[in-house]
């Protein structure tokens, strides 16, 4: 079964994600997802709206990236290659749910298989694309079980297909499991293993957009960001913006969750711009005899938070500004009898891990600092150790590196020696060694 979802009052004009959800938590069919109008909004899409219509529909709800960039996505389907001459590309899903503490999309996945294949197919008509990819983490067997089931029911009733429910517009989906490779969350590293190459990110420009899986046009976005294209194409932009009323600028819904030291970790579906203090109130609050000392805001590349910050709409630009980022809106919380030191190494070890080598600063700059923190865990640091990890984290910003891991492994770094300084400064036990004196001899190593 699925994470649990809190339980609200759903409905479709309020939560357009969730509201077909179970009690019983079964997957949703076909039958029962078209008797909530599931797949109209292809029909009327297919009808009604050409695909510069249906891009400036998204662009007007404002839908940004749910998978942690915050990048709008009807300006990225905006910027797709398209016209005569170019050939018809690819709609990726990016369903490797590997970000340390984040489960939103399986639920999506899991029990409504056909929301976001009805949204893959708005984005293929939006983009001139010819076949869809959901590159789903290797682990999630049973959600590649209902998928493949989804897709089956849709290509027999002629939703995928030659023609889409009819209409003179081509699309199949295809799933793709990966091999458990976080470095496949970034959208040029996820194409190369989709080609069977290496999972490495690409230098950019060229642009996804403009060269991507195998040199045509192909556009990725997140599971939770297809699935608001069909409420978006039945309901307008107005109303998808109003969801989140005065709370936000950005628009819509969006899956929050929160694990951690809470009595009932879970998923829940609220307006854009909610605060951290009503996901944690909605989970029960902190585990009896416990304290809140502080939290991640959107998964384990976000910086911490502290208690002051509970209040603050938990949106892109809000979180930004203090300091850290929303990241995937799935809180982490962390107790007043959990050691910073150690869950910033837990940290830095999996970053260091599932480093792709491609950079110098994140092949050999993330190992280092996990053995640092090694160090300081056992209390056996030297003088010198934290300034040598903000030098590292300051190597590892942004810009510096290929793609965005190295910089998303330094922020909880940096914000943890911001925040909590004196518990690293109590792991050092012994002044700085001495540098070897003499070289390290040639073939020694």
């Amino acid at each position: 079964m699925s994470s649990r979802l809190f339980h609200t009052s759903r409905n479709p004009e309020t939560h357009p994600l969730t509201f077909r959800v179970r009690d019983d938590r079964a997957p949703v069919g076909l039958e029962e997802y078209q008797d909530t109008r599931g797949y109209e909004a292809v029909r009327n899409m297919l009808r009604d709206l050409s695909p510069d219509e249906l891009i400036e529909r998204m662009k007007a709800a404002n839908v940004r990236g749910r998978g942690g960039g915050g990048f709008s996505a009807g300006m990225k389907w905006s910027l797709t290659m398209k016209g005569e001459g170019v050939p018809r590309g690819y709609i990726v899903c990016n369903a490797d749910e590997m970000e340390p503490g984040t489960f939103k999309d399986r639920l999506l996945m899991e029990e409504l298989p056909h929301l976001l294949i009805e949204g893959m197919i708005i984005a293929g008509y939006a983009n001139n694309a010819r076949l869809g990819y959901i590159f789903l983490r290797g682990e999630y067997v049973e959600a590649a079980h209902r998928i493949e089931q989804a897709l089956q029911e849709a290509r027999a009733a002629g939703i995928l297909g030659p023609k889409v429910c009819g209409y003179d517009f081509d699309f199949d989906i295809y799933l793709h499991t990966g091999a458990g490779r976080y470095i496949c969350g970034e959208e040029t590293a996820l194409i190369n293993s989709l080609e069977g190459r290496r999972a490495n990110p690409r230098s950019k420009p060229p642009f996804p957009g403009q060269s991507g899986a195998w040199g045509k046009p192909t556009v990725v976005n997140n599971v939770e960001t297809l699935c608001n294209g069909p409420a978006i194409v039945l309901r307008g932009a107005d109303w998808y913006q109003s969801l989140s009323g005065e709370r936000s600028n950005d628009g819509g819904t969006k899956l929050y969750g929160v694990s951690g030291k809470v009595k009932e970790p879970g998923l829940v579906e609220l307006p854009m711009g909610a605060s951290a203090r009503e996901i944690i109130d909605m989970a029960g609050g902190m585990r009896d005899g416990l304290e809140l000392k502080a939290w991640l805001p959107g998964g384990g590349s976000t910086g911490f938070l502290l208690p002051e910050h509970l209040d603050l709409t938990m949106d892109f630009d809000t979180i930004g500004k203090a300091g850290s980022r929303l990241g995937t809106g799935l809180l982490a919380v962390i107790a007043d009898n959990q050691s910073i030191v150690s869950l910033t190494r837990n940290l830095e070890d999996f970053f260091a891990r599932e480093s792709c080598g491609w950079c110098t600063p994140c092949r050999d700059g993330l190992p280092w600092t996990a053995r640092i923190l090694h160090s300081l865990e056992k209390g056996e640091g030297e003088n010198g150790d934290i300034e040598m990890l903000e030098s590292l984290a300051s190597d590892l910003g942004p810009g510096k590196t290929f793609c965005a891991h190295a910089p998303g492994a330094a922020m909880p770094l940096q914000t943890a020696l911001k925040h909590f300084r004196a518990e690293f400064e109590a792991g050092i036990s012994h002044p700085q060694r001495e540098a070897h004196a003499e070289p390290i001899p040639v073939g020694s190593v």
